[in-house]
């Protein structure tokens, strides 16, 4: 008979490696034409900018997403941490530098949060989301015009992969056709 510690161990070692897996994914290096493009549109020609903008806003919406969509509370905070993690551990962040790395992964994180939930007004979401990120690759000044709706469209493809990636890592919740999600209750029945 298995020791009754050993399985909450397992389990716990898996959910951990769950989450490493998701933030490797999520850390991955942006493709270089939406480098070039970003430098281009918004960093003044800056691509090392534009590059570390791009890693900020996939991992930033795919944190998002997770809080948004997980099947479990406890993903997004074990998503967050492994993402802290492996900022904390950056090879290509020099130590004295790492602070500044993770107080700028929080200010977006923040700001793609915040345009993500504001309710009300004429601009969309997705637009307001493509604005942060033309804002934060400038110096703020150009976020609307010609490169609005591809960083509109860049974003909504970080977060969609971001989806997928925590559907085949986490599952897929799968409900009742007769049975809405509005109906369930703590522990799982109508």
């Amino acid at each position: 008979m298995p020791l009754p510690f050993t399985s909450e161990w397992r389990t716990e070692r898996d959910r951990q490696r769950r989450a490493r897996s998701v933030v490797a994914a999520l850390r991955r290096e942006p493709d270089e034409a939406d480098v070039a493009w970003l430098a281009d549109a918004a960093a003044d020609g800056d691509a090392d900018h534009a590059r570390w903008e791009l890693r900020y806003a996939r991992a930033a919406l795919g944190l998002l997403v997770a809080q948004r969509d997980a099947l479990d509370d406890r993903t997004a905070a074990e998503i967050s941490a492994a993402l802290l993690a492996a900022q904390a551990e950056d090879p290509g962040v020099a130590l004295d530098r790492r602070e500044l790395a993770e107080m700028q992964f929080n200010e977006r994180l923040t700001a793609y949060r915040e345009a993500m939930q504001l309710r009300g007004g004429t601009v969309s979401a997705a637009d307001r989301v493509g604005r942060c990120l033309l804002a934060f690759a400038s110096d703020g000044a150009r976020t609307a015009g010609t490169p609005l709706p591809y960083a509109i469209e860049l974003l909504e493809r970080y977060a969609a992969e971001a989806g997928d990636l925590l559907r085949e890592t986490y599952g897929e919740a799968r409900l009742p056709e007769d049975v809405k999600p509005s109906v369930l209750r703590p522990g799982g029945r109508p």
